[in-house]
C-alpha cells in the first residue's frame, strides 16, 4: 500500500524554475507550450519585506499566516532558491493542492485503510485473524487499545506513529510489518519519506531533528523544507512550469523521460507507455531484466550505433539531469527529429493513472499537474497586491 500524493526521486539544483531570473529556463525548439507570465522579481527586497509580501500571497483565512510565510521563506534561504513571486507561487500551488495549507492533513477513512493493511499483511505472514484482533486489544502507550486508536485515526502522522509503536510493542509486530510503515508521504506538500531521508543524509537538514526525519515531515517547517526541495531544487529542462508540477507527482524528470519514450516509440515502431520510467524498478532499484523501452532501443541499436551495454549505461542516468547529455538521449532525438522533419518536444505530459487507498476516483498525473497550474496562475494574479 502506498499512501502517496507524489513520487519523488533524486536530488539536485538549477534551472527551469518558474520566474527564476537567476536560473535560466531552457526552451526546446518546436515546443508549442507557452511559458507562464513572469511577474516582477523580489531579490532586491530585504528579508522582512519579502516575508511580508509572501504572507500576502497566502489565504487571508489561514491561521498563523505569517508563520507559514516565515517557514517557507526559510526553506528558500536554506536551499538557495531565488526569492521571486513566480517561484513562491509554484510552491504555494502545490501546498494548496496537496493539503489546503494543513501541516498534518486529515485523510477520510484512514482507520479502515490501516485495518485493511494489517489484515492483508497478517494473511501474508500466516498470522490468524483472531490472533491479530486479540493483539490489537492490547493497551497502547496512550491507554487506548490499538484497535481503538486505529478506529480513531484522522491523520497520516497518527497512523505513522501507531505503526511505529505496533512494530516495537506487539509480539509479532516486526514479523507482521517487517519494519514496514505504510505511510510513505506526509506533511503540507505530501513529501516522500524516502526522499526526505535521502535529502537530509546527502544534502543536510537545517533544523534540529527530534526523533527522526520521518517525524520532521509532519511539521510545518520540515514539510515545507523537503517539499520545496523536491519541487525546485533540481535542474529541469522545461519551458513551462506545468511539467515541473507533473514531475512533482510522477518523479523528477518524468516529463523529459516521457518525451524520450515517445521518440523511441516513433523510431522503433513499438507501442510504449509514456510513464517516465525507462527501466524496470523494484523497491526503487533498477532491475537486470530489460524494460520495454530498453528492448525497443536494442532493436534499433545498429541505427543508434550503440551496444546493449552502452544503452543500459545511459538508461541508468534516467533519474538525473545528466541523462539529457548522454549519447543515447542525443542520438535518439537526432534520429527522431530527422524522421519527423522537425525538432520534437523534449517534454511531454506523463501518462499515469494515480493509485492510492486515499484516491476514490480515476485521476491522472496530468489532472494533478493542470490543477496545480490553475492554482499557480491564480497566485500570480495576486502578486501585484503584495506590493501594497
Amino acid at each position: 500500500m502506498t499512501l502517496a500524493g507524489c513520487a519523488s526521486i533524486d536530488t539536485g539544483g538549477g534551472p527551469g524554475i518558474p520566474g527564476g531570473g537567476g536560473l535560466p529556463v531552457t526552451t526546446p525548439a518546436g515546443v508549442t507550450d507557452s511559458a507562464p507570465p513572469r511577474p516582477p522579481t523580489w531579490p532586491e527586497l530585504d528579508e522582512a519585506t519579502r516575508r511580508q509580501r509572501l504572507a500576502r500571497l497566502l489565504p487571508t483565512t489561514l491561521r498563523d499566516r505569517q508563520a507559514w510565510a516565515n517557514d517557507l521563506h526559510a526553506a528558500f534561504v536554506h536551499l538557495r532558491i531565488p526569492h521571486e513571486p513566480g517561484v513562491y507561487c509554484s510552491a504555494l500551488a502545490i501546498i494548496e493542492q496537496e493539503s489546503g495549507y494543513q501541516a498534518n492533513p486529515a485523510v477520510p477513512g484512514l482507520g479502515k485503510i490501516a485495518w485493511k493493511e494489517l489484515q492483508e499483511r497478517a494473511g501474508r505472514y500466516g498470522i490468524p485473524e483472531l490472533l491479530l484482533e486479540a493483539a490489537m486489544l492490547k493497551s497502547s502507550a496512550d491507554g487506548r487499545s490499538y484497535r481503538q486508536r486505529i478506529d480513531a485515526l484522522k491523520t497520516e502522522k497518527e497512523m505513522s506513529d501507531l505503526y511505529e509503536e505496533v512494530i516495537a510493542e506487539i509480539p509479532f509486530g516486526k514479523r507482521l510489518l517487517a519494519d514496514f510503515n505504510p505511510v510513505r508521504t506526509g506533511g503540507p506538500m505530501q513529501v516522500s519519506v524516502d526522499f526526505a531521508e535521502r535529502q537530509a543524509r546527502e544534502r543536510g537538514y537545517p533544523y534540529p531533528v527530534g526523533k527522526t526525519i520521518r517525524e520532521e515531515i509532519f511539521t510545518r517547517r520540515g514539510g515545507l523544507f523537503f517539499g520545496v526541495a523536491i519541487l525546485l531544487d533540481y535542474p529541469a529542462p522545461y519551458d513551462d512550469v506545468v511539467y515541473r508540477f507533473a514531475d512533482f507527482n510522477a518523479g523528477r524528470y518524468s516529463s523529459r523521460n516521457a518525451a524520450f519514450q515517445a521518440a523511441v516509440a516513433q523510431l522503433s515502431g513499438r507501442a510504449l507507455a509514456r510513464d517516465g520510467d525507462l527501466l524496470r524498478y523494484r523497491k526503487g532499484l533498477a532491475q537486470v531484466e530489460a524494460s520495454s523501452v530498453e528492448t525497443a532501443l536494442r532493436a534499433i541499436n545498429s541505427r543508434l550505433r550503440l551496444s546493449d551495454h552502452d544503452i543500459r549505461r545511459d538508461l541508468m542516468l534516467e533519474k538525473g539531469a545528466e541523462f539529457s547529455d548522454s549519447v543515447l538521449f542525443k542520438r535518439v532525438f537526432a534520429l527522431a527529429d530527422q524522421a519527423a522533419g522537425k525538432r520534437l518536444p523534449r517534454q511531454t505530459m506523463p501518462e499515469i493513472d494515480l493509485k492510492s487507498p486515499k484516491i476514490t476516483r480515476k485521476l491522472t498525473t496530468e489532472w494533478f499537474a493542470r490543477r496545480v497550474e490553475t492554482r499557480f496562475k491564480s497566485c500570480l494574479g495576486r502578486v501585484d497586491a503584495t506590493a501594497g
